[in-house]
């Protein structure tokens, strides 16, 4: 068991931009997508993701507010050159945010690719996850951090 710090996983976590968000769907089943943290993660343990509001991650964490991200970092070929990436599940709670200070306070310009009115596209709302645990294994060392 290694003795990473919420720090030195969240640096890794900043390094990776796409993660597989995943939520509980209406028949419980659970349902996951691609989504860009455009490396907005903070010391504390919260990841921040822009989405439409009518989309149906937003409808599952209405309904249910309990979310696991996955980030896979790159590494050589397993056993061949060098070792592999990390690999981190942040598991937490969701919160949603629809609050213009803060779509300012985390707007990168590359989002304009997904809201093409920057800060003022229509029915945008942010997710702020807050981990509860996290996980890690880079091949070498695994362990958790609990923020």
């Amino acid at each position: 068991m290694a003795d990473k710090t919420l720090k030195d996983i969240a640096d890794q976590m900043a390094k990776i931009d796409f993660c597989m968000m995943e939520t509980h769907s209406e028949d419980g089943r659970i349902a996951a997508r691609p989504m860009s943290s455009n490396g907005d993660v903070e010391y504390r343990g919260q990841s921040w993701f822009y989405s439409h509001e009518d989309s149906r991650k937003i409808r599952d964490l209405r309904a249910d507010d309990r979310i696991g991200l996955s980030f896979q970092g790159t590494g050589g070929v397993m056993g061949l050159v060098g070792k592999p990436g990390v690999m981190i599940h942040v598991q937490g709670r969701a919160q949603l945010i629809d609050d213009r200070a803060t779509f300012e306070e985390h707007w990168v310009p590359e989002l304009e690719y997904w809201f093409k009115d920057g800060i003022d596209t229509p029915g945008m709302i942010m997710i702020r996850v807050d981990a509860d645990r996290i996980t890690y294994w880079d091949g070498t060392e695994q362990g958790e951090v609990r923020p």
